[in-house]
């Protein structure tokens, strides 16, 4: 990490080995908590990198899911409800066999969502919201043993400044409520300090 002068707004630079780094650190939190997803779940675009790493280095198959909140739009979001069915523990009876519930804690699944930072919260704070009220809406104890139980948040930075409180693995923090530093990505184009 890299950061420049005063002269001009504060950037922190990450470069490739930063997200190797995050990568092995959030990997040994995992082992530490003996807690292993079955599946990964990368946001599209900025967690791609970080989720690829950690599917790789787990040997677990990762998935996507794309939620954009620029400008406090949420139109282009995308909601892939099958996920939350994997979560929550969705029974389909003709495939599972067991009848009279519509879901049931041993099928849940356990799915890492990855992301690149925790900056305000509205990224995970949506697709919490629609996974609750898209499947099996009014559950809201059984989704409460959901997070953080078969789900879990790993992110690269944490904004310890954030209202998403439920990041259980990070590499960094930042306060930005302290210091609103420029954060650049070694995969966005104007990085041109982050290599070490």
């Amino acid at each position: 990490m890299h950061n420049t002068g005063d002269n001009e707004m504060k950037k922190k630079y990450y470069s490739w080995q930063d997200v190797e780094r995050a990568a092995d650190s959030i990997v040994a939190q995992m082992c530490k908590d003996q807690w292993c997803p079955e599946y990964i779940v990368g946001i599209n675009r900025g967690g791609l990198p970080l989720a690829m790493l950690l599917s790789h280095k787990l040997d677990v198959k990762m998935y996507t899911v794309d939620i954009q909140l620029r400008d406090g739009k949420d139109n282009d979001c995308e909601s892939n409800l099958w996920l939350a069915e994997w979560a929550f523990g969705y029974n389909y009876p003709e495939e599972t066999g067991i009848t009279g519930a519509r879901w049931d804690p041993k099928l849940r699944k356990k799915i890492l969502v990855v992301d690149d930072i925790n900056d305000s919260g509205a990224t995970f704070n949506w697709l919490v919201n629609d996974w609750q009220s898209s499947c099996l809406p009014g559950e809201d104890s059984a989704w409460n043993a959901v997070w953080d139980n078969s789900t879990r948040f790993a992110v690269m930075t944490e904004n310890l400044a954030s209202d998403f409180e439920q990041v259980r693995y990070s590499w960094d923090e930042v306060n930005k409520a302290e210091d609103n530093s420029w954060l650049v990505w070694p995969w966005e184009t104007d990085n041109k300090r982050g290599k070490e």
